[in-house]
């Protein structure tokens, strides 16, 4: 499911149109889980609460656009927003601001783009400047927000025919009610099902024909955790390898230990838990993490000494990620090589809707020297249990590479359903 945000200044009448749209289930790939406001006192908030939406005021005006921003994005990161639509929202947006959410921001405006649109053209303003000129149409318009106002992509338009008696008040009136109510909560629900289908294992990882090692952890449409690393290896050395199952953990074993060249960086622990903690990692700085968890260091502070590997001219990045059970909150880590040294990046994902996951892994594709990963954790869907998660996993990874893929399946109260491990070897013998 798509988490979306909405932000408002006023009544909340698109907001409104969007909240009946999610409660008779026709936008059933997105849902609003948050509301944000520019202004203190906007009656969209009350509408929010009323359908039991979380709903945040951040005063503009008092904060300042920068403040304003910074502590919207923060409010967004923090529940985990895939998609954000602008309904009747009349603060512009920096270019640092959508960036930050680039391809993920839609706005409604009232009119035929590229028609009455841009710097000056809102609110009543636009309708004022349509009866002027004395065209005979107009309409509403759904888009995709860019730097430049009004000027993204266009995702879905409506029209009305203007009759010799409108006003600017009835013409916006009838816009309103007979376009952007019914368009607006339209282009929301494709939109979501393209966002949704890009999601796909499949459609994530046919882009990457050499993704390394990688690590995907969410939860199923039942709830549980799925916590899943996997393998892909190039060379000889690398593809000397298997997974294992000791002694509730879960480690790399060489295949012929005679052809171990550098045990370090390929033998390891890569799945294990700790209390009420699941880790997965691609090298020892598993065992960093589970020694800091007990002393109740943070994921940050565990890694802080820790390096991307010296496996010269590659570098691979280092990954991981911990999922506290009692906190329901996954932290991915990468430490990478920059040209500062080594660049420690760490996200964290709390209280995912059941469906949901991220993906990390330590290459953008193959190359000599191998691309690092770039970017955050990809959002992925997350769907059946271990042993068709692990099958659907082991059969996208490319058939030259792919080395061994484990996934463990957790219930959310710490019960251990179960874990099922596919290795290369064993399909070959």
């Amino acid at each position: 499911m798509i988490r979306i945000a909405v932000m408002v200044s006023g009544t909340g009448s698109n907001l409104k149109a969007l909240l009946d749209a999610q409660s008779a289930n026709e936008l059933v790939h997105g849902k609003v889980t948050l509301v944000l406001s520019d202004t203190q006192c906007a009656p969209a908030l009350e509408k929010a609460h009323a359908y039991g939406i979380s709903a945040f005021a951040i005063d503009r005006r008092a904060l300042g656009k920068k403040q304003f921003e910074e502590s919207a994005l923060a409010i967004l990161a923090r529940h985990g927003i895939d998609l954000i639509v602008l309904a009747g929202f009349l603060t512009i947006l920096s270019e640092r601001f959508i960036s930050s959410y680039e391809n993920r921001i839609i706005n409604i405006h009232p009119s035929l783009i590229p028609s009455f649109c841009g710097k000056g053209y809102y609110g009543r303003r636009v309708h004022e400047a349509v009866i002027n000129k004395g065209v005979k149409y107009s309409g509403a318009t759904v888009h995709l927000a860019s730097a430049q106002a009004d000027e993204g992509p266009i995702l879905e338009q409506g029209i009305v025919r203007i009759t010799d008696d409108d006003t600017p008040d009835s013409l916006a009136k009838r816009i309103l009610e007979e376009v952007e109510w019914n368009i607006l909560p339209k282009a929301v629900e494709e939109y979501c099902k393209k966002m949704k289908e890009k999601h796909e294992l499949k459609h994530v990882l046919a882009q990457i024909r050499y993704p390394g090692r990688g690590i995907v952890c969410g939860l199923n449409e039942k709830g549980n955790l799925l916590l899943a690393y996997f393998i892909t290896a190039r060379s000889v050395h690398s593809k000397n390898r298997m997974l294992v199952q000791k002694d509730g953990a879960v480690f790399t074993q060489a295949i012929d230990p005679s052809l171990l060249i550098d045990p370090s960086l390929i033998i390891y622990r890569a799945l294990d838990r700790y209390e009420q903690y699941l880790i997965a990692a691609n090298g020892d700085q598993s065992d960093t993490l589970i020694e800091g968890l007990k002393t109740e260091l943070s994921v940050e502070d565990s890694l802080s000494e820790r390096c991307y590997e010296p496996d010269e001219p590659n570098y691979t990045p280092r990954i991981s990620a911990v999922y506290s059970l009692k906190d329901e909150q996954c932290t991915f880590s990468i430490l990478r090589r920059s040209t500062e040294g080594c660049e420690r990046c760490h996200y964290c994902y709390q209280n995912q809707e059941s469906g949901q996951g991220h993906l990390i892994h330590t290459y953008e594709g193959d190359g000599n020297p191998l691309p690092s990963f770039i970017g955050d954790p990809k959002p992925v869907v997350m769907e059946g249990d271990r042993e068709s998660f692990a099958t659907r996993l082991w059969d996208l990874l490319d058939p030259e590479y792919r080395v061994a893929v484990v996934v463990q399946e957790m219930q959310r109260d710490g019960q251990n359903v179960g874990t099922t491990i596919i290795n290369a070897q064993e399909r070959r013998d």
